[in-house]
């Protein structure tokens, strides 16, 4: 009893000790607290305001433009326009000129940041410069330059545009977009409405989101709740710390609270290859797939659905020199799951010539990995891909544009009523002046599903949408 007494009252006095020892770390904090917000309460603020976002985007909004381009359109004046008869609209035609009637201005705005300030290199949207005119830059303090347009990639949206200063320019930090954390804040800087430098603040909501246009589909996006408006597109997006983790698009009409993001990992190869070659070369191995469907996945005994079919080779391709064969099945590029063809071409879409992949591959019953380096399309193989693809053979010896020498009897040239004598003048927006222009522009889209030709016979010209063959 009297033991027990004792032990008691050691406990009791140890607990008092340690509630004055939480008192005076209490104490202690409460002093540090007060010292901290000293200066602000005397100043009158009851807190400081001043926080990362705030840190962040005073280091970025320098490097943060203003992109408007002007350009002119000319809208047909009819003349008794209550007759809309379309006979009445031929026989005027034949006493106005095409190109009389009223000529507009119109100035698109759009957003941009400035990745080198030492060479004058602007990031943008490409939809923002899509239309031709002068461009021109204007900065926060009011300086304007004209631009020039050194590339752009409607596929990614991405634009690259120069300026030359002799003035000291202000760029952006580029950061990692690999590592994202859904919920982490970000930041987004840009011109909505024509408001220049308008800041806005989310979480990142997802990554690696997908979405689909009118004309294509958009892979690989960061998706925040940060508002992204008209004018907002190619403007930053800042991850707390104000590095540049991808950028800001508008594309998508549908969104409501959503707003998407090029990240800037995926951008780094776009832009290197628009500044070096005007152009994003493609990287190329040389492999033909299709999607997998139930019965595909039983038969090649794949444990479940995942992966795209080799269905063909190319000869002397980078897949047939590392040991690739129809009929294999790949599961993952780099650790990444492949589940589409879809899938498949946005994944080869993040590399460039010479970048090394690795391929986890399904042959006879188990799992492999087979590494290759991407190449570039040899512009020797386009006139075989042509035939292949459209099923169109065209003059080499073309003096302007591409003259077609033949189409495939039966295919859907020969069906729409294309001969040879015809002349393509412009693919999709790919204009043709000689025939390795065609070429280029066959490589360029042959992962499409059609792509639009500008035909010339005589002197008539029309436009024609030519399914590509798989």
């Amino acid at each position: 009893m009297v033991r027990y007494n004792r032990v008691g009252a050691h406990m009791t006095n140890f607990s008092i000790l340690i509630n004055h020892k939480q008192k005076f770390a209490l104490i202690f904090s409460g002093l540090i607290v007060i010292i901290t917000l000293l200066p602000a309460v005397l100043q009158g603020q009851p807190y400081p305001r001043r926080n990362a976002i705030v840190d962040a985007v005073r280091k970025v909004s320098p490097a943060v433009v203003n992109i408007s381009l002007e350009y002119e359109i000319r809208k047909r004046i009819q003349p008794f326009s209550e007759f809309s008869n379309p006979l009445f609209e031929d026989f005027f035609k034949d006493f106005f000129d095409p190109g009389f009637g009223r000529q507009y201005k119109r100035t698109s705005l759009g957003s941009g940041v400035i990745i080198d300030g030492r060479r004058g290199y602007i990031l943008t949207n490409a939809h923002v410069v899509e239309k031709t005119g002068t461009v021109t830059i204007t900065f926060n303090d009011e300086r304007e330059y004209v631009a020039e347009i050194v590339g752009v990639d409607p596929d990614s949206d991405l634009a690259v545009l120069h300026i030359q200063s002799n003035d000291p320019l202000p760029s952006i930090g580029m950061g990692d977009s690999h590592d994202l954390m859904i919920g982490e804040t970000v930041i987004a800087i840009g011109n909505p409405f024509g408001f220049s430098n308008t800041v806005t603040t989310g979480v990142i909501s997802a990554a690696n989101r997908s979405f689909r246009t009118q004309d294509r589909v958009f892979h690989d996006f960061i998706q925040t709740d940060a508002s992204i408006n008209p004018g907002n597109s190619g403007g930053p997006l800042l991850n707390i710390n104000g590095e540049l983790i991808g950028i800001n698009t508008a594309i998508y009409a549908g969104a409501q609270g959503i707003g998407f993001a090029i990240p800037i990992n995926k951008a780094r190869r776009i832009i290197e290859d628009l500044i070096a070659h005007g152009e994003v070369i493609d990287a190329w191995i040389g492999l033909w797939v299709q999607d997998l469907d139930s019965s595909l996945t039983r038969y090649f005994n794949i444990p479940k659905k995942q992966g795209v079919l080799i269905s063909a080779v190319d000869p002397d391709s980078p897949a047939q020199q590392a040991g690739l064969h129809e009929g294999d099945v790949i599961l993952a590029i780099d650790g990444r799951k492949v589940v589409s063809v879809e899938d498949y071409k946005a994944r080869l879409k993040n590399y460039g010539i010479d970048d090394r992949l690795v391929l986890e591959i399904w042959v006879q019953g188990r799992k492999r990995e087979i590494s290759l380096n991407a190449q570039v399309f040899p512009i020797a193989k386009a006139p075989e891909l042509a035939y292949t693809l459209l099923g169109l053979k065209i003059d080499a010896q073309s003096q302007a544009g591409a003259e077609v020498a033949a189409v495939q009897k039966g295919g859907f040239l020969d069906r729409t009523g294309v001969r040879p004598g015809d002349v393509i003048r412009q693919v999709n927006e790919f204009l043709i002046r000689e025939p390795v222009d065609f070429y280029k522009a066959i490589i360029k889209y042959r992962d499409r599903e059609s792509i639009v030709f500008l035909l010339q016979r005589a002197s008539q010209r029309y436009y024609i949408t030519v399914p590509i063959r798989r």
